[in-house]
């Protein structure tokens, strides 16, 4: 997957960037379930179309009070922390309509599971909070939350909430290639994931994709595959 790396005391840690999912066709091969795309290889997303409005699936429309309460109880913990949920994440995770729009889509079998904050081990203060993760938990997606309000999404092989047990029971656990960066921002992983797995969907079907921001996506392939990084 890569590696992590820390650029000095007082500056973050890097992770490197990469995005898990499976194969798009012969126009993106996949050697296994999943692979960690080089980031780079990806199209490229327009930045100034992700607002928090989630426009793309027709808005978030009302919220769910049992949501809201389970992303209330999130909030609370992180309070004190200089960690925040960002807006987006929120806006989604507590819609009635929206909230398991992921899972709808996947092809994969993943499923959304908000977990309580969890202690970054990569550097002191920042906070991992997990969204998402695969049916047979082969990789887990998380918010990746700083105390400068900085939050982003990582993917990682490694069940955080599990690593106390494992570090207990096992010694130490190498943690030096466990997460790669995925999206600078929760609505543009939403969107390139529901993107992905509706175009998967179409070309299992040897369907043309009929909605134009599938087709914009699968032409970035034509001649521009440069390989996975690594097979989970």
């Amino acid at each position: 997957m890569g590696t992590v790396s820390s650029v000095g005391p007082d500056r973050p840690v890097e992770f490197v960037p990469a995005w898990c999912a499976t194969d798009l066709g012969v126009h993106r091969p996949c050697r296994g379930t999943y692979e960690w795309y080089p980031y780079a290889s990806l199209p490229p997303l327009a930045a100034g179309r992700f607002d928090g409005g989630f426009g793309w699936l027709g808005g978030p429309g009302p919220a769910d009070p049992e949501r809201v309460a389970l992303l209330d109880g999130v909030a609370a913990a992180l309070a004190g922390t200089g960690c925040e949920l960002p807006a987006d994440f929120v806006a989604l995770q507590t819609s009635a309509r929206c909230h398991d729009v992921l899972d709808e889509v996947s092809v994969t079998g993943c499923w959304t599971d908000v977990s309580q904050p969890l202690p970054s081990p990569f550097e002191p203060g920042a906070r991992l909070v997990r969204f998402l993760r695969d049916q047979q938990d082969c990789v887990f997606w998380y918010l990746y939350l700083r105390p400068s309000g900085e939050a982003f999404v990582v993917g990682s092989p490694l069940d955080f909430a599990c690593l106390p047990e494992w570090e207990e029971a096992e010694g130490p656990v190498d943690l030096s290639a466990a997460v790669a960066h995925c999206a600078p921002g929760f609505e543009e992983f939403a969107y390139r994931f529901w993107v992905e797995n509706r175009l998967w969907q179409a070309l299992q079907h040897e369907e043309a994709p009929a909605a134009p921001e599938l087709a914009e996506y699968l032409a970035h392939y034509t001649d521009r595959y440069t390989g996975p990084v690594a097979s989970v």
